[in-house]
């Protein structure tokens, strides 16, 4: 399935800052960034409930956001992308 993980990380204080870049490497290891906060990731369920409660342990609840928007595995046909930086199919193999 797709899931569009985004998080809002307030880095007024160096706290803040670290936890940012906590947050962010943790998604890269899970899927492509596709905005500054935004990222598409193929998972299954059970990778889902990993990554959202490594996540959630990461961020202050007080201060920080996160999203979490389930496509599911027909995503195809729910999203459109319209502008620079098309990105590559999350489902097909990357060949560096």
């Amino acid at each position: 399935m797709l899931v569009l993980i985004t998080y809002d990380v307030n880095t007024e204080t160096p706290a803040g800052k670290k936890r940012l870049r906590k947050v962010a490497k943790q998604c890269v290891n899970y899927g492509q960034r596709v905005q500054n906060s935004v990222f598409e990731c193929n998972m299954d369920a059970a990778k889902y409930r990993e990554v959202k409660a490594m996540l959630e342990k990461l961020i202050d609840k007080e201060h920080d956001s996160l999203r979490f928007y389930n496509l599911g595995s027909n995503y195809k046909s729910k999203v459109e992308h319209i502008g620079a930086n098309p990105g590559f199919d999350v489902t097909e193999p990357l060949i560096i």
